[in-house]
Parts: structure tokens; sequence; C-alpha cells
């Protein structure tokens, strides 16, 4: 497998030059590497070309890198059931980058170019439909990048006396407690509530 997968490296680095910055070889999958404008032309060369005939796309995704210049990487998965290999594609894109759009070769491209807009904030021109897939219409953010804060900026709940969902600022309310940090080898001065076995073992002691 490695072997026809480096055939394949060789042949489309021979074959599109300008679009592959990139190859290498890792766990049985070739990854090629590519520049945003170029992504359009190389996926309809990895599709159509006999010596590849990708035509199944797996997946695409985004991957969040917030210390990078260019912080977003855009993956594609294809799978070509004739040949029976995988692909991976990668793009660096910048925070504000803009990447086309590949739905007109791939019709599945439209759900999982939204949900990487939705998720991560990446733009795809060129998409017939690019709005929100997995979140809310007015929802405020990207939930998958690595600034945005685990408890959300907003909570969900249903409001009995407006008959309707509301939303409202996180609020994470917390009751004090008081640790005292003994060692659980050698166990606490007090009882615990609801403890019957520490009752009984201070009534026999008596």
């Amino acid at each position: 497998m490695d072997q026809n997968l480096q055939i394949l490296g060789v042949y489309l680095r021979e074959a599109l030059p300008s679009a592959i910055l990139k190859i290498t070889l890792d766990h049985e999958q070739l990854t090629l590497f590519s520049k945003p404008k170029e992504i359009y032309g190389l996926l309809s060369f990895l599709r159509d070309d006999s010596k590849c005939l990708f035509k199944v796309l797996i997946d695409i995704c985004g991957v969040d890198y917030p210390e990078k210049n260019k912080r977003f990487e855009v993956v594609y998965h294809l799978l070509s059931l004739r040949l029976n290999q995988r692909i991976r594609v990668k793009v660096e894109l910048a925070e504000n980058g803009i990447i086309p759009s590949i739905s007109e070769i791939f019709s599945a491209a439209n759900w999982y170019e939204r949900e990487t807009w939705d998720l991560y904030g990446i733009m795809f021109s060129g998409h017939p439909d690019l709005r929100r897939l997995l979140t809310d219409y007015g929802f405020d953010g990207h939930p998958l990048r690595k600034d945005f804060p685990l408890t959300g900026y907003v909570e969900v709940r249903y409001d009995e006396e407006q008959k309707r969902v509301v939303y409202e600022p996180v609020k994470l309310s917390q009751a004090y407690r008081n640790f005292d940090f003994l060692s659980p080898w050698e166990g606490t001065e007090y009882t615990l509530p609801l403890d019957k076995n520490s009752e009984n073992s201070s009534k026999s002691n008596k």
C-alpha cells in the first residue's frame, strides 16, 4: 500500500506542481498540502483523473492553531472505491482568510462547509447557502475555536411563565465549601452527615 501511495504522490507532484506545496505519507495515508486558491482545481483533478478517481468526499473539517500566523487548517478526506485508496488534503488559512467552496464538485460538501463555518468561522466563497447548521441562528461566536469559553456566553432554559425558550447570561454560582485537606488515611475529626458507621464507631469507643 505504501508503495502505491508513493507512486501516486510522485504522479500528483508532477501533474500539479503549482497546486501542491508538500506531500507526506503517514499511517498509510497520503497527505497533500495545497493553497486556498488551488483547492478547487486540485480536488477536481483528484475526482476525475483516471489514476486517482477519489469520487467520495468523506469529510471536511477545521483545525484551530491560535499560535500560528495561519491559524486554521481546512482538511479534506477523500476515498477512491475503484482504487481502494484514501487521501487527505490540507489547506492552511489565516483567521480572516477565505477558501473556495467545492460544493459544485462534491454535493456532500454543502453541509460539511456549513458545519465548518458554524463551528470555526471559516468562510467558503461561492457556497450556495452558507449559514449555521448545528447552533442556533442567533448564536454568538464559533464554539470549536480554542479561544471560545467552555461555558459559552448564554444558557438556555424553558420559561414556564413565558411559555418559550429564553436565553440568559451564564451564571456559575457555587456554594462555599470548607475543605480541611486532611489525609484520607488518617481520617477526619468530624462525622459526615448520614454516616451511620462513623456514629456507631464513635459510640463504641466511648
